[in-house]
């Protein structure tokens, strides 16, 4: 028992120096990038989807570098106020680096990054706790997308099933979800098997910084805000 305490608390020391190494080389990597890169971007997103986000970001690894994470620790590298900002205004966008948010450094023109940006869209299951965009609802009578092995699964998700001469059939309507509401574990799998996508990974412009320019592209935001916050 003594040496299983041991060999944790080596364990959780050389987590915690990982850790603060990790943070350090973001930090040194942003403070690089803010030198290196001729512009700047906050962005929020919804949705996210790791594998898909990997994607957009190799389709621009020769002109750009992102980077998601703790909030803090980028705010940090931009510098918080214009006394320990590393470039002069780059302490407005670490203002918005809040909430499901990333950075972007890019060469690319302003007009191409808000192009990609707008465009750019991906649609997959959604998952618990997703709102639904929509009310989804299964009639009576038999579900011949399912085979009769999954009777047993469906009805384990709340699904009114028997099976019918091998047939799957439900013995009355039931509605898998309601729109505006969380989606449940149950429904989330439901919609996956009826291949019902819900969920539209995007990702959103917050504002723009170069050497001789700030813009805010999100409403409701305004620069007089920035520098109140």
């Amino acid at each position: 028992m003594p040496k299983s305490k041991r060999n944790r608390a080596v364990t959780l020391s050389k987590t915690k120096k990982k850790g603060k190494e990790h943070k350090e080389n973001i930090v040194n990597s942003i403070r690089e990038c803010a030198e290196k890169y001729s512009s700047a971007y906050v962005f929020s997103f919804e949705n996210m989807r790791n594998l898909k986000f990997k994607e957009f970001r190799d389709q621009l690894k020769s002109s750009s570098r992102f980077f998601l994470g703790s909030n803090k620790v980028m705010q940090v590298a931009l510098g918080r106020s214009d006394s320990d900002e590393i470039r002069p205004g780059l302490h407005k966008i670490a203002k918005l680096v809040r909430g499901d948010s990333g950075l972007c450094f890019t060469n690319l023109s302003k007009e191409e990054v808000q192009r990609l940006f707008n465009e750019y869209e991906e649609h997959d299951f959604a998952r618990t706790g997703t709102t639904a965009t929509e009310k989804v609802e299964l009639q009576e009578g038999p579900l011949d997308q399912f085979t009769h092995e999954m009777e047993p699964f469906l009805r384990k998700q709340g699904m009114p099933v028997r099976l019918n001469r091998g047939v799957v059939e439900l013995v009355s309507d039931f509605v898998v979800c309601e729109e505006g509401r969380p989606l449940s574990p149950e429904a989330a799998r439901i919609l996956r098997l009826l291949g019902k996508k819900m969920a539209t990974f995007r990702l959103h412009l917050i504002c723009r910084w170069s050497p001789d320019e700030f813009e805010i592209y999100r409403e409701g935001l305004e620069e007089s805000d920035i520098e109140s916050s």
